[in-house]
């Protein structure tokens, strides 16, 4: 059996590490005491993806060294979640002597979850058959019959087959409350469980005392959106990527949240909205009044590339803002601007990627 090694002796000081380097990244500005949110130090990751490499009858999983692109074979990965271990080599020996599952597979993908469900994606460089269907029924009910609670999809060149069903079911844990959301195959999701109930927590315990409504821009399938909605009157969010809004419909109403409404929609485009530049048919066909909203406080968790100016500009009208960044330089770019009418009031780092360099931020700013 080979296993990529995690030295989990080295969790705390990368940990240290990572906090030093944030809070000098960040050392132009006037940040309170850092707020550190430490990961396990294995079985971490909610979803890994492996090739696969055949040699004769022999299958397996690979992976690359990132520096050198070599190679080198994976039986185990602790920093998978012990869900995602338990079912590699199970699935690999089922498919071995099964020529229609193995034939030119390339690609085994993993989406694990808390709350015990797994989705596996098979990825094929050939097109996909009934007999390719009938027999990864067979696989899937084997599986099951482990007690594994799994479901199965093949890939292929412009071509998806579902059995049963392409999205886990999570229970995220904030505070007292267990929250569900869907979470779809190749949508965005926070890769680290434990951490994610953590920077919900935290975001949670920032807003406690809001009053108004809440504004969220970049909201996925409402991740956050869910979890604050206690916090404020109404909630107002945006998302561009149509899965992830029609997870976040079906997210809202299967925890009985009444006052979040999604809007797809680009932070730019509603940008302009806000700002009155431009009317958009979609938010009447919503009937969403923007006038009718009383936001005190928003909420942006941005791509990488961080939000342009006029993001920028628009959201330093709102009195509070909380940023969760997962780059820290781009943070930084957007701090120059919103630290013009805004002091940073809680400053936190949540350590989603143990044992890399990178780093998620989150910012609590309110108005000078």
């Amino acid at each position: 059996m080979t296993s990529t090694v995690l030295n989990i002796a080295d969790y705390q000081p990368q940990l240290d590490e990572k906090a030093a380097r944030i809070q000098d990244l960040l050392s132009d500005f006037e940040t309170p005491e850092l707020e550190v949110f430490a990961s396990p130090a294995e079985h971490y990751r909610m979803r890994a993806e492996f090739r696969v490499w055949h040699e004769g009858e022999e299958l397996y999983y690979i992976m690359f060294n990132q520096h050198t692109r070599e190679k080198y074979r994976v039986d185990q990965f602790p920093a998978a979640s012990r869900l995602i271990n338990d079912v590699m080599p199970m699935l690999l020996e089922a498919i071995k002597p099964i020529k229609t599952l193995r034939h030119k597979l390339f690609q085994v993908d993993f989406l694990s979850t808390l709350s015990g469900e797994i989705l596996v994606s098979m990825l094929y460089h050939r097109q996909l058959d009934d007999e390719w269907t009938i027999v990864a029924k067979q696989l899937k009910q084997r599986l099951n019959d482990e007690g594994f609670k799994l479901n199965l999809i093949g890939r292929a060149r412009k071509m998806k087959i579902v059995l049963d069903q392409d999205y886990v079911i999570e229970q995220l844990k904030v505070h007292d409350n267990a929250l569900t959301y869907k979470q779809v195959e190749n949508s965005f999701t926070q890769p680290n469980g434990e951490v994610a109930q953590k920077m919900l927590e935290w975001a949670v315990d920032c807003t406690q005392d809001s009053a108004g409504d809440l504004l969220e821009l970049y909201c996925g399938n409402g991740n956050f959106s869910l979890a604050l909605a206690p916090n404020f009157e109404r909630v107002l969010a945006t998302e561009l990527a149509k899965p992830s809004v029609d997870s976040a419909q079906y997210n809202i109403a299967v925890n009985n949240i009444e006052n979040v409404q999604i809007i797809r929609m680009s932070a730019e485009d509603f940008t302009d909205a806000m700002a009155g530049k431009r009317e958009f048919r979609r938010l009447k066909d919503q009937n969403v009044d923007l006038q009718s909203y009383n936001c005190n406080t928003i909420f942006v968790d941005p791509p990488r590339s961080g939000m342009d100016d006029g993001t920028c500009r628009m959201v330093q009208g709102y009195d509070n803002i909380m940023y969760i960044s997962c780059n820290p330089e781009t943070l930084r770019d957007n701090l120059a601007i919103l630290t013009e009418t805004h002091n940073i009031t809680r400053f936190a780092l949540f350590d989603q990627f143990p044992y890399t360099h990178h780093m998620e931020a989150g910012v609590l700013l309110e108005r000078k």
